[in-house]
């Protein structure tokens, strides 16, 4: 009788919790849309008084102590401003249709927009000046319902860049349009991976079995660097072939891609033979693990560093399993990576 009532208490606390989450997401909105119209009355208002001096310092202030004596706080001319610069930065910009028609239940704005996350995480996406970069960042967040905190930790670690660096130039552009899409295995994969939650050095002062088991300890931030569709399956998991036994550093399924993905850590420089162990690995899942209805596993080597030449060298040319990347503890340059972004999009040779 305890655990029938147990049960139906649980049902009836997530129902109220799923409802208050709504109340708050549907709050968070109208907010959204409501500053957007708040700052397009400003800037039309300013356009209206251009031509008295000073009109929009004066027109800022006065709004402000009206506002506030009105409703309270949230309302100084700092915050004025910035649904002013939220009006000047949105009113213009198209999101994907696409992307749009998965929120179809929100409205639009007079300009025909939509706005999907927090105020809060407007204020973030308004400071990127990119609008590619920009559209990637709040389709992400949308999508995958990253906190504020987490599309920080996503736009600190340069995940657009690191994407757009391992996906073909003809690609990039679409991750502004869609964000990231997940159909082949190279789609999954980047270079590098950001570990800077797993809290180790810059230097390898460390073994790969502290490597993993960070890792572990940090299962969910991994599972976000990852990316989309990754369900965690093992870790050290063990198979016999011809009376030897192997171990499999970390295992996961991807779900969009129906596949297993074997991770091997190494903590120095990429050797061929490192490769030829994970072609091995990956052979035996495809061959005795594997559903029919699976596709073909990947193997990704995660190291410290790597020489191109012989990953290029050492892997046939019409690879799509194994990968080798690179991981950083510690948060890249994002102006360097920019850097090779541009040189990549204009025509130079992917890094």
């Amino acid at each position: 009788m305890e655990n029938n009532n147990e049960k139906f208490f649980q049902k009836v606390s997530e129902l109220l919790e799923k409802g208050r989450k709504n109340v708050k997401t549907a709050v968070n909105l109208s907010m959204v849309y409501t500053y957007f119209e708040i700052g397009r009355m400003i800037f039309e208002e300013e356009q209206n008084g251009e031509q008295r001096a000073s009109y929009g310092k004066y027109l800022m202030n006065e709004l402000s102590e009206y506002l506030t004596a009105q409703f309270g706080k949230g309302f100084s001319v700092t915050n004025l401003k910035q649904m002013r610069q939220f009006y000047v930065v949105y009113s213009g910009d198209k999101i994907s249709q696409t992307v749009s028609d998965q929120f179809s239940n929100l409205p639009t704005v007079s300009t025909g927009r939509k706005f999907f996350l927090s105020w809060s995480h407007y204020l973030k996406l308004m400071r990127i000046s990119n609008m590619e970069e920009r559209h990637f960042y709040e389709i992400e967040a949308a999508k995958n319902d990253w906190s504020l905190s987490e599309l920080n930790r996503q736009f600190d670690s340069a995940l657009y860049e690191r994407l757009a660096l391992s996906t073909e130039k003809e690609n990039v552009y679409r991750l502004a349009q869609k964000g990231q899409i997940i159909e082949k295995p190279s789609d999954a994969i980047k270079d590098p991976y950001i570990l800077e939650f797993l809290g180790l050095d810059e230097l390898p002062q460390y073994s790969e079995t502290e490597l993993e088991t960070r890792i572990i300890d940090h299962l969910q931030e991994f599972l976000l660097e990852l990316g989309k569709g990754f369900t965690f399956v093992g870790r050290q998991v063990r198979f016999t072939y011809d009376e030897e036994h192997f171990m499999v550093d970390l295992v996961f399924y991807n779900r969009l891609l129906r596949c297993f993905v074997l991770f091997d850590l190494k903590i120095g420089k990429l050797k061929h033979q490192d490769i030829g162990q994970m072609q091995m690995y990956v052979n035996y899942y495809d061959r005795k693990v594997k559903l029919p209805e699976e596709n073909p596993t990947i193997g990704i080597i995660l190291c410290r560093d790597k020489n191109n030449a012989v990953v290029e060298m050492t892997l046939p040319e019409d690879n799509s399993q194994i990968f080798a990347s690179k991981y950083e503890t510690v948060l890249p340059s994002k102006e360097e990576l920019q850097k090779l972004l541009k040189e990549q999009t204009v025509g130079g040779e992917q890094s």
